[in-house]
């Protein structure tokens, strides 16, 4: 008897039963290996940046050097082979260009000298005489070192050795000390070349250098706009959500017919010896059309989804009301902002840094060239993923930590009296117990967007090409890993959700919270979509009246340069830093959703498993409940009735 009792115990221990759900009872280290992995890997980045220190001349970067191997502002020394290299340039701070409106790049080379000086000539310069004055009257000497300043206008080949005619006023860089062009053309041309993309980059510096002060206006513009629209989330009212829609249309048709009226108005008066007015016409046609095409969509979801609109404001404001609890998440993305603003410009330097790793070499004339070191360019692809891979892994802690928040907030039994700190809470917890997690996915992200990132390089390569047939299926591979990247995205934050509340692996926690949504995607999945969908609306209100601004000022400048291209990284910049302030009621509507369904799998509403829920969240899904009910029985009423003929009331 004790055999067989053992024998069915132990069958029924092999049975599989299904995991339940446990909201905050127990916690362990997830993704350990993960964690693992992260951490070697960013032990190869900080040998990199080590190596990028001590093989790649950060003295050479930051201050500049000239064309002999003398780094600007220090005590060099000499090169063998190069006579004018080891001079002492401890006075002379500044890197000045002897051609520096005409820079070229031959063998990839600039074909201009580079010299050290003490100032650069804020005055432009048009003859030797000028240039003379300048070098005794402020000690700044602009020819090359072993010609005297005396001997300016005496020696018949002076001019070439000295800056090309007219020199251009100019000012130092306030961080690298370059002289840089003041003039639109000189400067957009200078920055170009030395950037090795002049014809993209061209356009855009000269249209950005001419139009500097409207580009930065228009950047606060959509800063404030943005805050005035986290505001409008954060106070939401059916009539504020009327009058936001409202608003919507009327911006989505004006600047639609602003850009259409201006696209008549230039084939109008295009005159053909202005080259900017064909550039901005061409763009403006581009951005007419694009914007015509979005307005229609749009419009056509907001007709489909007005229905919603009520419980769409319910919904909202019961978001509000989760972060009233912990009021300080509306500044997690600032945060989040700042972190990602210094690690990018880190990697921006590590990446010069190895840029300019060489070892000297003298070339024609006793000039000095630094040549790359062998392996290099594998330093630059693993940095290149360590730049995906961290950004992404930053922003995955920003959604840990807003979900976790949620979470903590939620299943709080005694919702008079909120939890303490339960930011701070949420980040302990994630980087004490669930940092392998969000490296995890970070990673899938990071797996997706590099081949992506070679497919983009694969068909801009092939642009220029005839391959029509090969330019097709890349872009189409790109579609398709842009839409899984949107996907995994979904996917990753569901997982975080469901690791705060369970503190279980990444892909256990991705598995329940696929199945807890299928199953229960009945309730409120449409109204959910709508409450992203109105908050994606708020990011096109930004951009909307951001570009209709920038229209409006850049239109009375069209003559200067190209400003479509300008316009549009505006626009870029609108919709980032909405979204940047928008994405915190975006995480924490999805999350209440997974902690609703939690709630509805593990309690049933008695007396001995009562919701987590709050009352108005309560008599919010019973009104969604009877909506549903209502719309399954005309659904079964219509099916009932089919292949009945219709006959006139």
């Amino acid at each position: 008897m004790q055999c067989l009792g053992a024998e069915h115990l132990d069958s029924a221990e092999r049975i599989p039963t299904q995991r339940q759900w446990r909201p905050q009872i127990y916690r362990k280290c997830t993704d350990t290996a993960w964690l693992f992995l992260f951490f070697l890997f960013w032990t190869g980045l900080v040998f990199i940046m080590g190596y990028s220190v001590a093989a790649g001349a950060t003295g050479r970067l930051l201050f500049g050097y000239d064309s002999f191997g003398n780094v600007c502002g220090k005590k060099n020394s000499p090169v063998e082979g190069a006579p004018l290299s080891g001079q002492d340039m401890t006075q002379k701070k500044h890197v000045f260009f002897m051609n520096s409106c005409n820079l070229e790049v031959k063998d990839v080379r600039l074909s201009s000298t580079v010299l050290c000086v003490s100032s650069c000539p804020e005055e432009q310069l048009d003859t030797l005489e000028e240039v003379q004055l300048f070098a005794n009257t402020s000690g700044s000497f602009l020819c090359v070192y072993n010609l005297n300043s005396f001997n300016y206008t005496q020696i018949p080949n002076a001019d070439l050795l000295c800056p090309r005619l007219p020199v251009p006023p100019s000012k130092s860089f306030p961080l690298f000390n370059r002289c840089i062009p003041q003039t639109p053309e000189c400067y957009s041309l200078f920055a170009s070349v030395l950037i090795n993309d002049v014809d993209s980059l061209h356009r855009i510096l000269s249209g950005i250098m001419s139009g500097r002060d409207t580009v930065l206006g228009l950047c606060i513009l959509a800063f404030a706009l943005s805050l005035a629209m986290m505001f409008t989330f954060r106070f939401i009212t059916t009539l504020l959500v009327h009058i936001f829609i409202a608003l919507i249309v009327l911006g989505l048709l004006f600047v639609c017919g602003v850009l259409w009226w201006l696209y008549y108005d230039y084939t109008n008066d295009l005159s053909i010896e202005l080259d900017t007015e064909r550039e901005n016409m061409k763009c403006l046609l581009g951005f007419a059309i694009a914007s015509t095409v979005i307005t229609a969509v749009l419009l056509t979801l907001i007709y489909v989804l007005r229905k919603r609109i009520k419980l769409t404001v319910e919904l909202l404001q019961v978001t509000n009301k989760a972060i009233s609890s912990s009021p300080f998440l509306l500044f997690q993305p600032l945060w989040t902002f700042a972190i990602l603003i210094f690690f990018w410009v880190l990697w921006v330097a590590v990446l010069l840094s190895l840029g300019t790793a060489g070892a000297a070499q003298v070339v024609e004339g006793g000039q000095v060239e630094y040549k790359p070191l062998s392996g290099i360019r594998y330093m630059w692809w693993y940095h290149l993923i360590g730049l995906i891979w961290t950004s992404e892994f930053i922003l995955a802690c920003q959604q840990m930590a807003v979900a976790g928040t949620v979470v903590t907030c939620y299943f709080n039994r005694n919702k008079s009296d909120p939890p303490d700190r339960p930011i701070l809470s949420s980040l302990s917890i994630l980087f004490c117990y669930h940092q392998g997690t969000v490296v995890k996915g970070s990673f899938l992200i990071t797996v997706v967007r590099i081949p992506r990132a070679v497919l983009m390089y694969v068909y801009n390569t092939l642009k220029e090409k005839d391959g029509a047939l090969s330019r097709c299926v890349s872009q189409c591979c790109c579609c398709c890993f842009w839409c899984l990247d949107k996907c995994l995205h979904h996917l990753n934050q569901n997982a975080y959700t469901t690791t705060a509340i369970n503190g279980t692996d990444f892909c256990t926690s991705a598995k329940d919270a696929l199945k807890l949504l299928s199953k229960n995607s009945s309730h409120f999945t449409s109204v959910n979509c709508f409450g992203d969908f109105i908050i994606f609306l708020g990011k096109v209100l930004v951009v909307c009246f951001t570009v209709f601004g920038g229209l409006m000022a850049f239109n009375y400048h069209r003559v200067l340069q190209v400003w479509a291209i300008p316009l549009l990284l505006v626009a870029f910049f609108a919709y980032l830093v909405a979204h940047s302030f928008l994405s915190v009621f975006e995480t924490v509507l999805d999350a209440l959703f997974l902690c609703f369904a939690v709630d509805l799998e593990t309690n049933d509403g008695s007396s001995e498993k009562p919701y987590f829920m709050d009352q108005e969240f309560l008599n919010f899904v019973k009104r969604i409940n009877k909506l549903n009910i209502r719309a399954q029985r005309n659904k079964n009423s219509l099916t009932s009735e089919e292949g009945t003929e219709l006959r006139p009331l």
